[in-house]
């Protein structure tokens, strides 16, 4: 059809309400009829003018889609030809229309179009408002564009008409982009500038520093939002009690899962996981039992996640046969195991000795329409070395490679843990140079594996070297690596590094465990220091960890044989 057909069809919309002008102009689409940059014009400026936004977006999502296309335009003209001024629209009806061609392109997911769009719009003067700026940058944080994000917040600050949701965007991006400073930043501006940041945006900074591993800075922030007047929400509380634990403050977690209920507010979903997830990681099965049927009880539907984790909590025991009857109760009440259900209980007959079990589950993984994937392998992998069983481990290999998995560097770090534990620290490292040079950076776990290896065989020398080597790499060494470290100077009655080491897990935010504690207190008493196995004692304890009588015991004997020593001491 010409372009008369289409004026015609403008003639006869301009006299309709702007919905039933919209369905005519659907409905001719459909027909065949070729529209313009004047009917297309029209009937947005009709939509825009009686304020439906929506119908107007739907329109050039057809248009970005090609849904609807024409003979007379391509979807870059028309868009060009929308977002020239127009003399016979106010420069309001410009702004409609910019905004409603950028929010398109932002849930089309076309981020590059829309920054376009935007960018196009400041230089032609027109702001646009915080909806669809928010929008924006919303739309190039989710797209890992977070640098483009800063850059169009910076330029535009002055300019466009900022809230609270803008800063609390940023400052989210910020956190995930791993950038405190920036969102601390961000966060100072915004009280500057008279506004009062919400409760989402100290969640969000409080998961930011809990993710971080800044756990001092997040109870700081959560202790400023009741200085406040902020009463924290369920996600807030969720995200430091999962930091505490994460950070092993497992009395502080716990303190404030219990003032959380004091306060009213009901644990949810994510609540229950973490709470879950820190029972059965002590191997409280009994406690996490519990929280899962209270939270059945109060009516919060379990998820995927939590069932994974009580089946991960029972592998861990060796109650395998229970995680299978688990894994049952699961498809029972309607929650689809997934690809890390069958992982895990896989691991689990595997860790308990039962390959075949876990071989069977392996092809009943296949059957019901999933595809192992290198995890799934490396699980498998690393029970038959542990069982001794290369040939099964070399199948696994093979059927790895043939679905086209390479050795990963977990791959390696568990072959590399077979040798550990069968004594052969030569292949061990072997393995960890072939890792390297087949591009393979090894991690924190790698390194913890050699160091642990090492420690045993009492190669303190070695061990250290090692340890040291890992800040020349650019990896920070963890708490577990710290404790293997510190047991393996005491056992040859080091006190001087075992403390040093146990004053830079308490620099770096760290938490030794029981043991490195009890056996760095015992080389001192050895020494005849028992002040100083004291004062670690009551350090010890201020961090919510319960030393064992023993303990005391050794404290006590320190202190009499100094006393009995100093009596026989003759006085000038």
């Amino acid at each position: 059809m010409c372009q008369t057909s289409a004026l015609v069809l403008i003639q006869r919309m301009v006299k309709s309400p702007p919905l039933k002008a919209f369905s005519v102009f659907n409905s001719s689409a459909l027909q065949g009829m070729q529209h313009t940059h004047q009917s297309i014009f029209f009937i947005l400026h009709h939509l825009l003018s009686h304020n439906f936004s929506s119908h107007a977006k739907s329109l050039i999502l057809q248009i970005l889609s090609g849904r609807l296309s024409s003979s007379f335009y391509s979807s870059s003209s028309l868009l060009k030809h929308l977002t020239q001024p127009h003399l016979y629209s106010s420069s309001e009806t410009n702004i409609l229309i910019f905004e409603t061609i950028i929010d398109a392109n932002v849930e089309a997911q076309l981020p590059e179009q829309a920054l376009m769009y935007f960018n196009k719009m400041i230089e032609m003067g027109l702001l646009p408002r915080s909806n669809t700026y928010n929008y924006l940058l919303g739309c190039l944080i989710r797209t890992n564009c977070f640098d483009r994000a800063w850059s169009v917040f910076n330029e535009t600050k002055g300019r466009v008409n900022l809230d609270s949701y803008s800063f609390g965007i940023m400052i989210k991006g910020c956190c995930e982009a791993g950038d405190l400073d920036k969102a601390f930043e961000l966060l100072i501006q915004l009280e500057v500038m008279g506004r009062s940041p919400n409760v989402v945006i100290y969640t969000t900074l409080i998961d930011g520093c809990c993710k971080k591993g800044d756990i001092v800075r997040a109870k700081q922030l959560f202790c400023k939002m009741g200085e406040l007047g902020m009463v924290a929400n369920q996600h807030t509380y969720t995200v430091l009690i999962n930091g505490l634990f994460e950070k092993g403050l497992k009395r502080e977690g716990f303190d404030l899962y219990r003032k959380m209920q004091l306060c009213g507010v009901m644990p949810n979903l994510f609540t229950y996981n973490c709470m879950i997830k820190q029972y059965c990681s002590e191997g409280k099965l009994s406690r996490a039992y519990e929280m899962f049927d209270e939270m059945r009880e109060r009516g919060v539907v379990c998820n995927v996640v939590t069932y994974n984790t009580l089946v991960g909590g029972l592998c861990g025991g060796l109650r395998v046969l229970e995680a299978e009857k688990l894994v049952d109760q699961m498809n029972s009440a309607g929650v689809i195991p997934n690809l890390i259900t069958y992982n895990t209980l896989m691991g689990g007959f595997c860790k308990a000795g039962q390959l075949k079990k876990a071989t069977v589950l392996l092809c009943q993984l296949k059957s019901n329409g999933h595809s192992p994937s290198l995890a799934t392998y490396n699980v498998l992998i690393a029970g038959f070395a542990r069982a001794g069983n290369t040939a099964g481990v070399t199948n696994l290999m093979r059927e790895m490679e043939d679905r086209g998995f390479s050795p990963s560097k977990v791959t390696y770090t568990i072959l590399i843990k077979t040798f550990v534990r069968s004594d052969d620290i030569d292949t061990a490292f072997r393995l960890f140079d072939s890792m390297e040079k087949s591009g393979l950076t090894a991690d924190v776990y790698t390194y913890g594996v050699l160091i642990h290896g090492l420690c045993t065989k009492n190669n303190m020398k070695e061990a250290s070297k090692l340890f040291e080597s890992m800040g020349e790499k650019q990896l920070e060494p963890n708490d577990v690596i710290y404790n293997t470290m510190i047991h393996g100077y005491c056992k040859e009655d080091s006190s001087y590094r075992a403390l040093r080491l146990l004053k830079e897990m308490d620099e770096r935010g760290m938490v030794p465990n029981v043991a490195s504690y009890s056996s760095t207190i015992g080389v001192l008493c050895k020494d005849g220091k028992w002040q100083e196995a004291e004062a670690l004692l009551n350090k010890m304890k201020l961090f919510g960890l319960e030393p064992s009588v023993s303990i005391y015991n050794i404290i006590s004997g320190a202190k009499h044989d100094i006393q009995s020593r100093m009596q026989f001491v003759p006085r000038e």
